[in-house]
């Protein structure tokens, strides 16, 4: 497992660390560039957003060296409160495109607040909001099919429809069986939603969907109760004529895998995915994990299966820690990290890097400018004691920095 620090172009806004976000991604359409839209989630300060965020590509260096742009979309209307653990998919009808945003938690209103429960967290009303990505506007719609919100599903989508499977509803707390099948029709006016829940889902929670084919998946992962992991793996296909879904064999998990308490992973794409396991001891290491790559091949017939899957566990431990918002990485394809400019294979070479004094993000300070205490202010925090991200307001306009790169101490 390599990893690899990136950088930001200039006029990237701060994306800080985010916990169970809603993330879609969108793919190149009508001229729009490649992206992932990332909205929600929790901070290590334990605070809700409600930012969504547009991650591109800026630029490719000689050294494979990748360069993001990540800008904040304003949304204006019927705006989605901060929440997390929802899911934002992206549906395409009559030559449109929107965002479909369903499910997610998120604090107790400030008046229902008391002493006991103010952290208490509940899950948002089951309200489903389109989001237009060319002007940002948002539009939430009522259904009477959807009585009970829930968080921790799986949303599918295939051109105008979008079907939810699991979820947890903790009002009363439970993981029903139930898929929900979404279609949008983005009409000249008004937009038409129309819902239909089927009995015929999962109880799963917080799965993992590795896509095998065109509109067909595997998903495995997550939780079918409150202490017990699911084991099994399930193909679903996307048609024009509905769902489909099969069990598939599992692979032969590895001890640790079976007996861990948690996991968590995401899609590698083209049939793989990553499963991380957090090390468990007495006392348990910091920061330790397991990495378990799963590849999903594919059958003569097409059909997907779980054949050949291959874990390789690679321990975290040794590792240096990623600072904020370094946990993102854009790769290239497999030819083009083959065949790539530099001839000098996997190999990386901190000359090549780019002059990074000036661009005054996450990084060191510009020489003209002039520390002072009473102009640094904290942004945002993981720690209670020291700000990872402040404010310079010398130069023009001023810039982010992160405080550990201007090397202050503590106190200041």
């Amino acid at each position: 497992l390599k990893l690899r620090a990136i950088s930001f172009s200039n006029n990237s806004c701060y994306l800080p660390p985010l916990r169970c976000p809603a993330v879609a991604h969108f793919e190149p359409h009508d001229g729009s560039p490649e992206c992932y839209l990332i909205h929600g989630g929790r901070t290590p300060n334990n605070e809700l957003s409600s930012s969504l965020y547009m991650l591109s590509v800026d630029s490719r260096g000689c050294n494979r060296k990748v360069t993001l742009c990540c800008q904040e979309k304003e949304l204006v209307g019927d705006v989605p409160s901060a929440r997390y653990g929802h899911t934002l998919s992206v549906i395409h009808s009559r030559g449109k495109t929107a965002c479909i945003l369903f499910g997610g938690r998120s604090y107790m209103p400030p008046t229902e607040r008391t002493t006991e429960n103010w952290n208490s967290v509940v899950d948002c009303p089951p309200q489903v909001f389109l989001i237009d990505l060319e002007f940002g506007c948002c539009t939430a719609h009522t259904l009477p099919e959807l009585t009970d919100g829930q968080s921790f599903h799986v949303a599918l989508a295939r051109e105008d429809c979008v079907y939810f499977l699991g979820g947890h509803i903790l009002s009363s707390d439970c993981r029903p069986p139930r898929l929900i099948r979404l279609r949008v029709e983005l009409l000249l006016g008004s937009p038409v939603l129309t819902c239909t829940v089927l009995h015929e889902g999962l109880t799963i929670t917080s799965a993992i969907v590795a896509p095998v084919g065109y509109h067909e998946y595997i998903v495995f992962g997550g939780y079918q109760s409150e202490t017990q992991k699911r084991m099994e793996c399930t193909y679903i296909g996307l048609d024009d004529v509905g769902v489909h879904m099969e069990p598939r064999e599992p692979p032969q998990w590895t001890s640790e895998v079976t007996h861990s308490r948690t996991w968590f992973g995401g899609s590698l794409g083209k049939g793989s995915a990553l499963i991380a396991i957090p090390s468990e001891g007495n006392p348990a290491p910091p920061d330790a994990y397991h990495f378990y790559q799963v590849n999903f091949q594919k059958e003569q017939d097409g059909e997907a299966s779980t054949q050949g899957c291959s874990q390789e566990s690679t321990d975290f431990e040794d590792s240096a820690p990623l600072e904020d918002s370094e946990e993102l990485y854009f790769g290239r394809e497999p030819h083009e990290l083959e065949y790539s400019s530099d001839g000098e294979g996997d190999t990386y070479n901190e000359e090549d890097e780019e002059d990074e004094s000036q661009t005054g993000y996450w990084i060191k300070c510009c020489f003209a400018c002039q520390v002072d205490p009473n102009t640094w202010e904290p942004y945002y925090s993981t720690e209670l004691t020291r700000p990872a991200m402040i404010f310079c307001s010398r130069g023009e306009g001023g810039h982010w920095v992160h405080a550990q790169c201007m090397e202050l101490p503590e106190s200041l």
